[in-house]
């Protein structure tokens, strides 16, 4: 053992140098471990996770390279969002040019400037043709905030201020400020926070696989959309003033793609009970699913569409809103002093809106839609081919470029594994170990590489799996 692994594994504990390779760093590698542990607090934070941490130095179309020099697939974009792929030298050149000229100016009232007004004229061509004017944020959470603002403030400002409730769906995940962790379906996200603020609720979601009525004559989709219509009644019509679903669950239920009735019944329910609809497109925008935003596939339309993630491909922060004619003319309507009192310092941030224009240049001119379209149906088929008969995968689903594949203890009742053999772990060690980066949800495998990757890049994806699982599941039984 080298003197560099000796320290590192004095540093990971039992937890040996080569699952990150971070030894193989040399000395800045050890002290960047060591940093990293004494002052850096990571998203979801517990040091259990950091023991040998993957350092990331670079990045080339649909690969990162670790420390050690050891290339991977992002097979999650990121965090579902470098679309356009990794060492895009134009977005850096957009950035540069804009922070070059003017690196910062406020949106507040009274002021605005071009890349804002350019970006909202670019999204109003591509988004859902109700959809009239735009909010520009940070990211995604921030985006959930200011939709539940915009919902509560509409109903406000047509005299239902009674009118504040939201509900949203379990196995969904909506951001982590304190208003979208409240909307957010997953129960750890909040229970380690204290309570959830007021004015939240859940319904089931829809979930394919494992959603099942006893109702006859009607179909799963609608039985799953008609729990919203229910939840409505029971709060009463009066007091719920949204509802914010993802077109599919990814962060919190690991892509889960509704039954194809499920949101028209949505949409009508919505409609008859005068309840505005939140899309929360931040990982299904741009182009992800094959569609600029992915409620096209079942031909609607929501009140309030968000975004964030795709619209930079992640070479800049920015997410936003827009809402639809008729929620911009009440917000244009009210008197001065009951305004939208909402903002944030660095909304619409001239670089932010810069790299964000350059990013959908890329997406129309290089087709990536269409190749979100192609390589889905690549990655799919190959999976279905390589697991399809394996006793242990369950389901395998997906829309454009993404895609889960969920892993159970028994194919036949779909029973999940039980959490203390850890499959989750185990998986997704075995598919760092070929050279496969993405994230695993319980026991699904979430899978969205960048809109570039190439045909061989996918191959590889779904033969790292197959063989991933073949492992894993034929030492745990």
């Amino acid at each position: 053992m080298s003197g560099t692994e000796h320290e590192f594994r004095e540093i990971a504990g039992d937890q040996p140098a080569t699952e990150a390779g971070t030894a193989a760093g040399g000395r800045e590698g050890i002290e960047l471990v060591r940093a990293d542990r004494r002052h850096l607090i990571h998203p979801q934070h517990h040091p259990s996770e950091h023991l040998a941490p993957h350092i990331w130095v670079s990045g080339k179309g649909a690969r990162l390279t670790s420390i050690e020099g050891k290339s991977y697939i992002d097979g999650l974009s990121g965090m579902w969002n470098v679309y356009v792929g990794h060492g895009r030298h134009e977005l850096a050149e957009a950035a540069r040019r804009q922070l070059t000229e003017l690196p910062f100016a406020t949106a507040y009232a009274g002021s605005t400037h071009k890349p804002a007004i350019e970006l909202a004229e670019t999204l109003k061509r591509l988004v859902y043709p109700n959809i009239e004017a735009f909010y520009f944020t940070l990211g995604g959470s921030d985006a959930t905030d200011t939709s539940i603002r915009t919902a509560r403030f509409y109903w406000g400002a047509l005299g239902k201020p009674e009118k504040f409730k939201i509900i949203s769906r379990k196995l969904s995940y909506h951001g982590s400020t304190v208003g979208a962790a409240a909307a957010t379906g997953v129960e750890e996200f909040s229970s380690v926070f204290g309570p959830r603020a007021n004015g939240f609720l859940q319904i089931d979601s829809p979930y394919p696989y494992r959603f099942r009525t006893d109702r006859t004559g009607v179909t799963e989709g609608v039985a799953a959309a008609d729990l919203l219509e229910e939840a409505i009644l029971r709060e009463g019509p009066e007091t719920v003033a949204a509802f914010i679903a993802e077109p599919v669950q990814g962060g919190g239920g690991g892509v889960i793609v509704p039954q194809p009735d499920y949101f028209r019944r949505i949409r009508d329910i919505c409609n008859r009970y005068d309840v505005l609809f939140i899309s929360d497109e931040v990982i299904t925008g741009f182009g992800r699913t094959g569609r600029w935003f992915a409620l096209e596939h079942w031909d609607v339309t929501p009140d309030i569409v968000q975004f964030a993630k795709g619209i930079t491909s992640g070479y800049f922060p920015l997410g936003g809103t827009g809402v639809s004619a008729a929620i911009k003319e009440v917000m244009d309507s009210v008197p001065a002093d009951r305004r939208w009192m909402h903002g944030y310092t660095c909304s619409a941030h001239p670089a932010g809106c810069a790299v964000a224009l350059a990013n959908i240049r890329i997406l129309e001119e290089e087709k990536l839609r269409e190749r979100a379209v192609k390589g889905g149906e690549r990655l799919l088929g190959r999976l279905g081919q390589l697991l399809d008969g394996h006793p242990h995968v369950g389901d395998i689903r997906g829309l454009g470029l993404l895609a889960g594949i969920e892993l159970v203890s028994v194919k036949s009742t779909r029973e999940p594994y039980p959490a203390e053999l850890g499959i989750g772990k185990k998986i997704r060690s075995a598919l760092l170990s070929r050279g496969l980066l993405t994230r695993l949800i319980d026991e699904t495998i979430c899978l969205a590489p960048p809109l570039v990757v190439s045909d061989d890049e996918i191959d590889l994806v779904a033969d790292i799996v197959g063989d991933a699982i073949a492992e894993v599941t034929a030492k745990s039984l």
